[in-house]
């Protein structure tokens, strides 16, 4: 795919899991790590997603991204609940799922990043700091904004 200059687009896929308890809605999200995201506390959760592979199937990235950014596994069959252009030269595919996971469980990837920035200080983060049940009006307020379309979505297929 290529976006309006004719440039190759990435894509991203990932997985919007969801529980239901007490007649509530509530969806999985991670938040990012890192010092640039770790006092911000709106509009900057995400879905666990990531990077596609050349050549890899989308719905293998969205569980292989979904394992890396959280450290569990999807048992659960996958549904497509929609694709999104989030900016210019990124294309993002979601699917979801039902399925109950354990928070107290969630363990990310790291990162390396020079911080500050021109201090030659390499310093290792999490690629999420937290992963956490959010009940879905309240991840409305938190979820990154090119993303909300994806919990919209949801709303509209429960």
């Amino acid at each position: 795919m290529y976006n309006k200059n004719g440039d190759s687009m990435k894509k991203s896929a990932g997985i919007l899991v969801y529980k239901i308890e007490n007649n509530k809605v509530y969806v999985f999200l991670s938040h990012p790590g890192g010092p640039y995201w770790h006092n911000k506390k709106t509009k900057c959760w995400s879905i666990p997603k990531g990077e596609q592979d050349e050549k890899e199937d989308i719905l293998i990235t969205a569980k292989r991204e979904f394992k890396e950014e959280t450290n569990l596994e999807i048992i659960n069959e996958l549904n497509y609940l929609g694709s999104k252009k989030v900016s210019n030269n990124k294309l993002v595919t979601i699917f979801y799922t039902k399925q109950d996971l354990d928070e107290k469980n969630t363990k990310s990837n790291y990162f390396e990043l020079e911080w500050p920035p021109k201090s030659g200080i390499i310093n290792k983060y999490p690629e999420m700091e937290e992963s956490k049940w959010i009940e879905l009006e309240e991840a409305k307020e938190l979820i990154f904004e090119n993303q909300l379309y994806f919990l919209e979505k949801l709303e509209e297929v429960l």
